[in-house]
C-alpha cells in the first residue's frame, strides 16, 4: 500500500512540473498515450517494437528524433522504434507512470535535468524503480547490436550532472547552458571593444549604450527564470541545498537567502533599477526577452545556448551581428562554473533482454558521433559527446560557427564541484517557482532582496520538507 501511495504522490508533484530552460516545451500531442505499443520482445512479425516517448513538436526537433529512429530501423530490421510525441516533460512522465501501472510502458522517455530525483525516486505499484541505469544495462560491452558504446565519450559535465552514487542513470540529449548574446553591432556604436564578462563590466557597458544618442533606451534582458540563479550560485562556488547539493545525501535542506542569492539577486534588482535590466513583466519569459532582443530593444540577452543557431541566424536576418560569450559573472570572487540544462533519454526497467538491448542500442546509435553534431548543427544544444566535437573541428564547423562553441568552451572551463554540477531537489520545479516569484515581487515592487529571499526560503524548505516526508525514506 505504501508504494502505491508514493506512486500517487509522485504523478501530484510531478503535475507541478513544466518545461524548464525552453529546451523541452512544445505545443501539441501527436499521439495519445494509450495507443502506445508494447515493447515485447518481437510480435507475429519478428519485430520488437519500441516505444520512444519526446517532448518535442516541433518540425526541427522531432523530425530529428524521427529521422534517426528511421534510419535505425532501416539498418536493424528486427526492430522497430517509434517515436512518440508530448506536449511537455510533464506530459511524458506523467504518461509513463501510468503506463507502467497498467503494464504497458514504453522503452524510452525523454526528461529534464531538474526531475532527476523525481525519476530516481519514481517506483511501480511493487516499490520497485522505474527507471534502470544505463551504465549496469551496458556492463562492460564496447558495443550493441553492432552499434558502438558512446558513454564514455559523454562531454564531463553531462556525464558528471547525470552521475548519481556512482551509476550514470540516463543518457544525454538535448543539454545546454546559459551565455550571452550581445548585438555587436551596437557595441561597437558605443565604443565598447570587448564583451562584458563580469557584472560591474555589464554595468559600465549599459552606461555607455544608453547615452548613445540613437541606442536602445534599455541594455540587458533575461528570463526570469531559477535557472539563472542556480547558474549564478554555481560560478560563485556556492551550494543551493546541503548534502553537496544532493550530491552526496539526499538534500533536506536548501539556501534560497544565502550571501550568493542576496548578491546576484541584489545586482539584478539595481540594473532594473537603473533601467539598464529590462523586465518584460511575465516570470519564465523565454519568448518576450528573445524578441526584444531581436527588435534591438536591448543591446545584449542572457539565454540559453540551445538557441544558439536561432539566435545567430535571427540577428543576421534582423540585420545585426551576434556574438556569443559567457555568461556574466560576479567579478568580487573566483569564478568556478556554470551548469548544464537540458534533458536525457531515461530507460524504462523490466524489459525483456531482446528489447533492453534495442533500447540500448538505439541510444548509442542516437547519439554516436555523426548524429550528435547534426543536433548540434540544428539546434545549438551542445554536442553530447567528444567524438562529436572532435568531428565538428575537423569538419571547421566551429570556425565557420564560433558562436557554436561558446557553451562547449563555458562547460569544459567548469570545475568540477558540488556547486557547478548543480543540484538534485525533490519538488525541484516548483522550488524554482518560489524563487521567480520571489525576484517578480522584487523587481515589480521594489521589496528588499534579503527579506523577500528569506520569505522564499521558508517557502521552498517547505515544499522540500513535504517531498522528503513522501520520498526521502
Amino acid at each position: 500500500m505504501k508504494s502505491k501511495i508514493r506512486l500517487f504522490a509522485l504523478l501530484a508533484v510531478i503535475a507541478l512540473i513544466v518545461a524548464a530552460c525552453g529546451d523541452g516545451s512544445s505545443t501539441d500531442t501527436t499521439e495519445d498515450a494509450g495507443d502506445a505499443a508494447t515493447t515485447d520482445a518481437g510480435d507475429e512479425t519478428g519485430v520488437t517494437d519500441i516505444e520512444f516517448w519526446v517532448a518535442f513538436s516541433d518540425e526541427a526537433r522531432l523530425g530529428f528524433a524521427q529521422e534517426r529512429a528511421a534510419e535505425f530501423n532501416a539498418a536493424h530490421p528486427d526492430y522497430n522504434i517509434n517515436v512518440v510525441s508530448f506536449a511537455s516533460y510533464n506530459d511524458v512522465f506523467d504518461a509513463a507512470v501510468l503506463a507502467v501501472d497498467s503494464g504497458d510502458p514504453p522503452g524510452l522517455i525523454h526528461f529534464f535535468e531538474a526531475a532527476t530525483r523525481q525519476a530516481l525516486d519514481a517506483v511501480d505499484a511493487g516499490g520497485n524503480p522505474i527507471f534502470k541505469s544505463v551504465t549496469e544495462a551496458i556492463g562492460d560491452r564496447t558495443e550493441i547490436l553492432g552499434e558502438t558504446v558512446v558513454l564514455d565519450s559523454v562531454v564531463d559535465a553531462a556525464r558528471n550532472y547525470y552521475t548519481v552514487d556512482g551509476s550514470f542513470y540516463s543518457m544525454p540529449w538535448n543539454t545546454s547552458s546559459a551565455v550571452m548574446f550581445s548585438n555587436t553591432d551596437i557595441l561597437d556604436a558605443a565604443g565598447i571593444t570587448e564583451i562584458p564578462d563580469t557584472w560591474d563590466e555589464v554595468e559600465a557597458a549599459c552606461e555607455k549604450i544608453v547615452a548613445l544618442a540613437d541606442g536602445p533606451s534599455a541594455c540587458v534582458t533575461w528570463p526570469n527564470h531559477g535557472w539563472f540563479v542556480e547558474q549564478s550560485l554555481g560560478q560563485q562556488g556556492a551550494l543551493l541545498a546541503n548534502a553537496d547539493n544532493g550530491r552526496t545525501g539526499r538534500a533536506t535542506e536548501i539556501f534560497l537567502d544565502s550571501d550568493a542569492m542576496v548578491d546576484y539577486i541584489g545586482w539584478w534588482k539595481d540594473m532594473a533599477d537603473k533601467g539598464h535590466y529590462v523586465y518584460t513583466g511575465a516570470q519564465r519569459d523565454w519568448d518576450g526577452t528573445a524578441n526584444a532582443f531581436y527588435a534591438q530593444e536591448v543591446a545584449m540577452l542572457v539565454y540559453s545556448s540551445s538557441d544558439a543557431t536561432v539566435l545567430t541566424e535571427g540577428g543576421a536576418d534582423a540585420g545585426f551581428n551576434v556574438e556569443a560569450s559567457f555568461m556574466p559573472h560576479n567579478g568580487n570572487v573566483d569564478y568556478v562554473g556554470n551548469l548544464i540544462g537540458g534533458a536525457t533519454i531515461w530507460m524504462l526497467d523490466g524489459m525483456d533482454d531482446v528489447t533492453q538491448d534495442g533500447a540500448l542500442a538505439f541510444l548509442n546509435f542516437f547519439s554516436n558521433a555523426a548524429n550528435a553534431a547534426e543536433w548540434h548543427k540544428i539546434t545549438g544544444y551542445i554536442p553530447i559527446t567528444q567524438d562529436a566535437v572532435d568531428l565538428l573541428e575537423t569538419e571547421g564547423w566551429y570556425a565557420e560557427s564560433p558562436n557554436s562553441l561558446v557553451a562547449s568552451d563555458q562547460l569544459a572551463a567548469a570545475e568540477n564541484t558540488p556547486a557547478s554540477l548543480g543540484a538534485l531537489l525533490g519538488n525541484f520545479v516548483a522550488i524554482r517557482d518560489v524563487i521567480t516569484l520571489a525576484i517578480e515581487d522584487i523587481l515589480v515592487n521594489d521589496l528588499d532582496v534579503a527579506e523577500r529571499l528569506a520569505v522564499a526560503n521558508e517557502e521552498g524548505n517547505k515544499l522540500l520538507t513535504e517531498y522528503e516526508t513522501l520520498f526521502g525514506g
